[in-house]
């Protein structure tokens, strides 16, 4: 009731949501500055756990222009996207006009939560839906505490590789199941 202001979605809720929206960009610009202040001090981790101080260099100007160079390589086809064809990704649903009354037949969340789309729609129980979504976040969450060897490269462990291209082959069907009709 907090988050939403009142009874139903009005006016504060609205308020409270854009204000976030603006914030959160300045919030995760803060705390990268942070991140890349520790990364200049201390150095970052080895792969491998083989300590190696003699091959190391300078943070700046090295690593500074490679991530700026990175930054704007991925910056500029997203700008040309959004600049010169900005309705090249959307779906083709959100140019019928708008109908109140009737509800379309198939409405389905964009590409990036179909995943989870799928998982919810796959248990015909709401709570069972919500319990698996949750379970399969917390399996994600919890498989780097799983993990006690010293080596942290995927390099010497060829089952961990395996679980991971499976991961993303289920993710990947997942999508697609979500996104056919029902």
């Amino acid at each position: 009731e907090w988050a939403w202001g009142g009874f139903s979605v009005d006016n504060p809720t609205l308020t409270r949501f854009f204000a976030l929206h603006f914030l959160l960009p300045f919030m995760i610009a803060g705390l990268t500055l942070i991140h890349l202040t520790f990364l200049h001090e201390s150095g970052s981790n080895n792969p491998l756990g083989i300590v190696s101080n003699c091959d190391k260099i300078p943070f700046h100007p090295y690593f500074s222009l490679k991530d700026t160079l990175g930054f704007i390589l991925m910056l500029l086809p997203l700008m040309t996207l959004a600049l010169f064809s900005p309705n090249l990704l959307g779906d083709p649903e959100n140019f019928t006009p708008a109908n109140p009354l009737v509800t379309p037949p198939h409405i389905k969340p964009e590409w990036y939560f179909l995943f989870a789309y799928a998982i919810l729609r796959s248990i015909p129980n709401k709570l069972g839906g919500v319990l698996a979504l949750a379970a399969s976040v917390l399996i994600l969450f919890l498989s780097p505490f799983l993990h006690k060897s010293k080596q942290r490269t995927m390099t010497f462990r060829p089952l961990s590789q395996l679980l991971f291209w499976a991961l993303v082959a289920n993710l990947l069907i997942l999508t697609w199941i979500g996104s056919q009709p029902v």
